[in-house]
């Protein structure tokens, strides 16, 4: 793997990833631990990263290092092969810090999962140990313009013993941090194929353009693509996925339904502090402290309430997905895990919307000052929250349960 280039041209910003050695974890304890010890260095600096748009270059860098980045990766390839429900509880613990810095690597989460499930033996072996080394994935599979997300306007043909491929993405999540840029294109066949594009391959452009007023720092801009090269047999027929049961899809949901309970929980503890600290209590309610508000009170008590809801739902989703994991998937099984991780986003998504904005209303004025930046926990929540409709959770789980109608299969359910 020394051939990495680790330059490329993308818009005000100099700095490439670094490739540095990466731990390999070995338990659910050791990798929750490293979850805990990433979040303790990264949660200072959080809100100033978001206020400055300073992206979390270091704090990636020693999520990588920790070996935290390859906890899904199977035994019988090097990795430690870890529990989803670990997997889980890192995103939780990481997203309750900084959610970028959970939302940056979820993307890596769900594309090792797809090629566990499409990839041939040989590339299996390559990629997976690429990422055991400190390798990156990142993403570069929507696109603008598009009737829907699952249109593609990218093409790669065939060119000599390899492939070029063309086109523009966006919500690329992942690819300016990333060694590997995984991009989907239509084949001259008209399927669909995931290529693994080395960072600074010639042709590429990653351009830090992203502008959404939540992850502000996750750097989920645009990947132009240039009759770039990319080698035949690191491109995968991901197409293949979609023929069989699986439970990538709902790996990829259960990922972002743990960052939002991140966010959710990071919301309710800054709530507590500042009514505790900072708030003043309204003239009505006859108290010397906000935080003796009898409606104050409630609220706080039906947040963590709702929290610890969403957390079980979290928890016993990441524990379907284990049991299924366990045996061959079958077309029930991939339904039960996705329905079971759907259960858990709608949770999920509701708690970290309705406390990162019962904090500036139980926290009064002050709290909506810039230097607080309590703002910050909304437009995250809103923002990832936006990624696949909630609403289409009802509809799933609600059918699934009414008429045993099974679920799409896909990486939004």
């Amino acid at each position: 793997m020394s051939n990495l280039a680790t330059t490329t041209v993308h818009s005000d910003l100099d700095t490439a990833p670094l490739l540095l050695p990466a731990k390999v974890l070995r338990s659910d304890a050791e990798a929750i631990q490293a979850a805990h010890e990433l979040a303790a260095i990264a949660r200072p600096q959080a809100g100033k990263r978001d206020q400055q748009r300073k992206l979390p270059w270091a704090e990636v860098e020693q999520f990588t290092r920790s070996g935290l980045g390859s906890i899904s990766i199977p035994r019988e390839y090097g990795g430690p092969g870890l529990s989803f429900a670990a997997l889980a509880e890192v995103f939780r613990i990481v997203s309750a810090a900084d959610p970028a810095l959970g939302q940056i690597p979820q993307n890596q989460v769900g594309i090792l999962q797809l090629i566990r499930g499409a990839a041939t033996e040989q590339q299996k072996e390559v990629l997976f140990q690429s990422v055991l080394d400190g390798w990156r994935i990142g993403n570069a599979g929507p696109e603008r313009g598009t009737k829907n997300t699952l249109e593609l306007k990218a093409r790669i043909t065939r060119q000599g013993d390899g492939y070029v491929i063309s086109g523009q993405k966006f919500y690329s999540t992942g690819a300016l941090f990333a060694h590997w840029v995984a991009v989907k294109a239509l084949n001259d066949e008209g399927r669909q194929v995931m290529a693994f594009v080395r960072r600074g391959s010639p042709g590429l452009r990653i351009v830090d353009d992203w502008s959404g007023f939540g992850q502000r720092t996750t750097a989920s801009g645009t990947v132009l693509l240039n009759e770039v090269p990319v080698e035949a047999d690191l491109v995968i027929e991901n197409w293949r996925i979609g023929a069989t049961p699986n439970i990538q899809g709902a790996v990829s949901q259960l990922i972002q339904a743990a960052i939002d309970a991140g966010i959710a929980e990071a919301a309710i503890e800054d709530t507590i502090a500042f009514v505790r600290e900072r708030a003043r209590p309204w003239i009505d309610a006859g108290v010397e402290r906000a935080s003796d508000d009898p409606y104050v009170i409630a609220d706080v008590g039906r947040l963590k309430l709702e929290l610890h809801a969403a957390n079980a739902l979290l928890a016993k989703a990441a524990k379907v997905l284990d049991e299924v994991d366990a045996a061959p998937v079958t077309v029930e099984s991939a339904a039960r895990a996705s329905i079971a991780v759907a259960e858990a986003k709608v949770l999920t998504t509701e708690i970290s919307l309705l406390a990162s904005e019962k904090l500036l209303e139980l926290s009064g004025s002050r709290a909506t000052l810039a230097e607080f930046n309590l703002d910050r926990h909304w437009r995250n929540a809103r923002v990832h929250t936006l990624h696949d409709p909630v609403r289409w959770k009802y509809h799933a789980v609600g059918a699934y349960h009414l008429n045993g109608t099974l679920p799409a299969r896909h990486s939004w359910i």
